[in-house]
């Protein structure tokens, strides 16, 4: 079997798995609410599988240098999400998000231009949350409408995961860590959503779903960080199980927190 064939084989399948995890977080999305469709919205479900496949093919070097370039990118996603709720009360889903992806890439390339230290990405997602959990809270509570699913809907989700693991696993061995970094935490998730949802449910009631993944993206970053400590002192695979850990234990502490949180009002 030719090399370009295994690797189109290879491509085929990562791209095939990474949708399966995505399209099966968005269904438990709609069935279960804003509240935790977010703390689903905010796992690594798009991103994690870009990474281990990123430490298939590379080094634990090449993974933390890539999540550091990560790490500020995490402060964009959640000014994405800020602009698209505030947009979604009065404009489409397609006008809403393009704003907001316009808002990220535009932020993604002002990374770029810096070399970011561990501390600085810590500091730049502290004030980025800081700023926009405030303003989502407003947002937050609006009620799930029923949804009737589209037979293009699972398609459409699946496509664009599949494209953003080709373009990372793709491009990673011609563009370095720093811009694999970068295109594996682009918001597919949120963008899947956005661009699904609010046709169906309307603007505020997707934009819920949004505004209650701030928290969850705060863990998301921490999750991050300690990918790029753990997998330089202890490997790729201890740092990725690490990294899913933090992200996991923190969204799992924030459902306990809610729910508790509703017990001592009744």
């Amino acid at each position: 079997m030719s090399p370009e064939l295994i690797f189109l084989l290879t491509l085929g399948l990562r791209m095939a798995i990474t949708a399966m995890f995505v399209v099966s977080a968005s269904i438990i999305t709609e069935r279960s609410g804003p509240v935790i469709g977010a703390l689903v919205a905010t796992l690594p479900i798009s991103a994690g599988p870009s990474y281990v496949f990123l430490a298939l093919d590379h080094d634990a070097a090449f993974v933390a240098q890539g999540a550091l370039a990560s790490l500020p990118i995490n402060a964009a996603t959640i000014f994405l999400g800020l602009v698209y709720v505030v947009l979604a009360q009065r404009h489409s889903g397609l006008v809403s998000w393009a704003c907001a992806a316009a808002v990220w890439i535009a932020l993604a390339f002002g990374v770029r231009m810096i070399h970011w230290s561990l501390i600085g990405g810590l500091i730049v997602n502290v004030i980025a949350f800081a700023i926009c959990i405030p303003l989502l809270a407003r947002y937050r509570h609006v009620k799930m409408p029923l949804i009737t699913r589209r037979w293009y809907d699972i398609p459409l989700r699946a496509s664009l995961v599949a494209i953003l693991v080709a373009t990372v696993v793709t491009l990673s061995g011609w563009v370095g860590p720093t811009i694999s970094g970068m295109i594996a935490l682009f918001p597919v998730v949120f963008s899947s959503m956005m661009l699904i949802l609010h046709p169906r449910i309307g603007g505020p009631a997707t934009a819920a779903v949004v505004a209650n993944s701030g928290w969850g993206l705060l863990g998301f970053g921490a999750g991050i960080a300690v990918l790029h400590i753990a997998v330089l002192h202890f490997g790729s695979a201890i740092g990725l199980g690490l990294a899913l850990a933090t992200c996991v234990g923190w969204n799992l502490a924030l459902w306990w927190g809610g729910r508790r949180k509703v017990a001592l009002k009744m």
